[in-house]
């Protein structure tokens, strides 16, 4: 039996048709991944929408109320609101898990017994592993920034990648650190003689950091490096060659100057602030996920689906006592192997794109 399930209709259109038979009320979805609720998707018959209050969601069917079954003929779509293509190039976790104990454990397999629990946990580490560095998965929140100029880690958050703000011809202009602020995790109170306050059970009570305050209300500009009307006449009534020097100015820092605005993070509370020239602007955040926010994403790409049953074959025999060693380092070759062949896929080389990069650096750079 082959992999693919959908019919070409369901796959493009996100749809599924039915033709009903005589008082038919339950039509059963194939989508994959099912929809979890009637919120997920719309439902047409004979080319006109019908109210959700119609019919009920029992997974995997669509069922129409009394009252409301389908005639002989009836032709009823069921449309997804939102696309969801591409997922023939992932490999379920629950796939992950039961092809392993297929292929690798039982009498005279690489593995002689193991529980699907010690499988499953071993199967979810590697799929966070690998989604550090070898798939790599990415995801990108696009966030209008408030007069707080503070946004939320989003749920799944590990580490940034990049935080651009988008400007009105859809083009993103990068933010970079701000190295010369911080976010403090506390602000300690203090009397007039600078002494700590205390709480009635001798806790230390804090406020609101003023360095926040202070760096809202900064104006971007004295950090930017960007010439002024002033900078320019001095230049020139002091020096003129000055204008023209390679690099504008002596002794420029190439951190700050941009005028694209900064960004900070802050660990402990998890959030993202942003200098004073980012408010009502829209960012984007795109920023490294673990892979396990959700069900449907704990998957692993087919590129890698080699490397991760070496992934689980190694962790399983190094965490037991019994496993001759020179074994454990054989399969800690495999996974090795198979992990580094892995990354190379999913890199995705194309020789056309590479020529272009190197054409690229034959140009003369006239100075």
């Amino acid at each position: 039996m082959g992999f693919i399930t959908e019919s070409h209709y369901q796959y493009y259109n996100t749809s599924q048709k039915f033709t009903a038979t005589n008082q038919q009320t339950s039509f059963p979805l194939t989508f994959d991944p099912l929809p979890t609720n009637k919120n997920q998707f719309n439902v047409f018959v004979n080319g006109s929408e019908v109210s959700s209050t119609t019919y009920g969601f029992n997974t995997p069917n669509v069922v129409f109320t009394s009252g409301n079954e389908k005639s002989t003929g009836d032709i009823v779509i069921v449309k997804l609101i939102n696309q969801n293509l591409g997922n023939y190039r992932y490999i379920s976790l629950n796939d992950i898990i039961n092809n392993y104990l297929v292929a690798y454990v039982g009498d005279g397999k690489l593995i002689n017994d193991a529980k699907k629990t010690d499988v499953l946990f071993h199967a979810k580490r590697g799929i966070q592993e690998f989604s550090y560095d070898i798939a790599r998965t990415e995801k990108i929140q696009e966030i209008e920034v408030g007069p707080s100029l503070s946004i939320p880690m989003p749920q799944d958050y590990v580490h940034y990648v990049r935080i651009s703000w988008v400007d009105a011809g859809g083009v993103e202009h990068i933010l970079y650190p701000g190295r010369f602020t911080s976010k403090p995790s506390q602000s300690i109170l203090q009397d007039d003689d600078y002494n700590y306050l205390y709480d009635t059970d001798d806790t230390l009570l804090t406020g609101t950091p003023v360095i926040d305050t202070r760096f809202k209300d900064l104006n971007y500009s004295n950090l930017s490096g960007g010439f002024s009307e002033n900078d320019t006449l001095y230049d020139a009534d002091r020096n003129a060659e000055r204008i023209i020097e390679f690099g504008k100015r002596f002794g420029l820092n190439p951190e700050t100057a941009q005028n694209n605005g900064v960004f900070v993070v802050n660990e402990t509370n998890g959030s993202i602030g942003f200098s004073a020239d980012i408010a009502g602007k829209v960012v984007t955040l795109k920023y490294v996920s673990d892979g396990m926010g959700t069900d449907s994403e704990m998957k692993i790409h087919k590129y890698a689906e080699d490397a991760i049953y070496k992934y689980i074959t190694y962790a399983i025999a190094s965490s037991r006592v019994n496993f001759p060693e020179y074994i454990i380092n054989r399969f800690k070759k495999e996974r090795r192997a198979a992990m580094r062949n892995a990354k190379l896929r999913l890199s995705s080389l194309k020789l056309g794109e590479l020529e272009q990069v190197m054409r690229n650096k034959s140009k003369i750079i006239k100075h």
